[in-house]
């Protein structure tokens, strides 16, 4: 659909390339030679990079909102990729990390025998993530030429900055509380402070506002394509914004987030499960006041 526009073709054709090499050298021959998904990790913050990129270097919209858009691309796959490069580097990926264990027992369970071509299938699904719908805000942002910054973009980019700041915020708070509880020596004990005590998995539910910021700021944009393009692909498009915010809500909350979190915690961590009748796990919330048993 983003080839056939005629806005986004050559963005979107340059995109949907550089993605597949991205993709094929950094996950698709890892995963081949080691039987490991980890290197998802890897590729698909550093795919939002290269959005980020070929938006600030192939847009035609005003310079400062294409900027901002881009630097905000860069912000969040650099805060990830990098993180996940740190990992690689300390042999952390020489083991699959648990969300993809658990991918790989739902698979089985589902009569998929041949994991191997379900982790090759699964992985170019998320390079053809990066090569659609998720680049869509910034390629449509980058298309308005307009200099007035309209209301709703004010609004989406302090929805960012503050879901931005959730993120790093809750994944510091949990990071201390690990260290502290090493120091103590206490193991598998449940991180239930700061943004934790509200919710069970913050820094998701704040990676989920990070796209629904940049929706928001997107739609302004968005309206004026209504000018240029054909009322079919203007509607498309609208899906594809409404998409990144819906596969990005599933994607954290049931196939490689909150889910598959949760089934390793509650075989590790003896109060984890007293955690999940107190505390919302996704939208956070009030402590849940839990009736004591008779």
């Amino acid at each position: 659909m983003l080839l056939i526009t005629d806005s986004f073709a050559v963005m979107g054709l340059y995109n949907g390339l550089l993605q597949l090499v991205l993709f094929g050298l950094v996950v698709c021959i890892p995963i081949w030679k080691t039987h490991r998904m980890s290197y998802v990790d890897i590729g698909w913050p550093l795919g939002l990079m290269l959005i980020g990129a070929l938006t600030w270097l192939l847009s035609s919209g005003d310079p400062l909102r294409t900027a901002l858009v881009s630097v905000v691309y860069l912000s969040v796959g650099g805060r990830m990729g990098f993180g996940a490069l740190k990992l690689w580097s300390m042999g952390r990926l020489k083991q699959e990390f648990p969300r993809y264990e658990y991918q790989k027992q739902r698979w089985i369970a589902s009569g998929k025998t041949n994991t191997q071509l379900a982790m090759q299938v699964d992985a170019l699904w998320q390079g053809l993530a990066n090569a659609s719908f998720l680049a869509m805000p910034a390629f449509v942002i980058g298309t308005n030429a307009n200099q007035h910054i309209h209301f709703l973009e004010i609004v989406g980019m302090l929805v960012w900055i503050g879901a931005f700041s959730m993120e790093s915020i809750a994944d510091t708070q949990k990071l201390t509380f690990l260290r502290n509880m090493k120091k103590a020596g206490k193991r598998n004990r449940v991180c239930n402070v700061g943004l934790w005590k509200y919710s069970r998995h913050p820094n998701y539910f704040a990676e989920w506002m990070v796209w629904n910021g940049l929706i928001i700021a997107a739609i302004p944009s968005f309206m004026a394509l209504y000018e240029t393009e054909t009322f079919v692909i203007w509607l498309a498009l609208g899906a594809g914004l409404l998409m990144a915010s819906w596969k990005m809500y599933s994607t954290l909350v049931y196939d490689t987030g909150a889910e598959p979190s949760e089934y390793y915690s509650l075989q590790k961590r003896p109060e984890y499960r007293a955690y999940q009748e107190t505390t919302n796990r996704f939208f956070p919330g009030p402590i849940k006041q839990v009736m004591a048993k008779k």
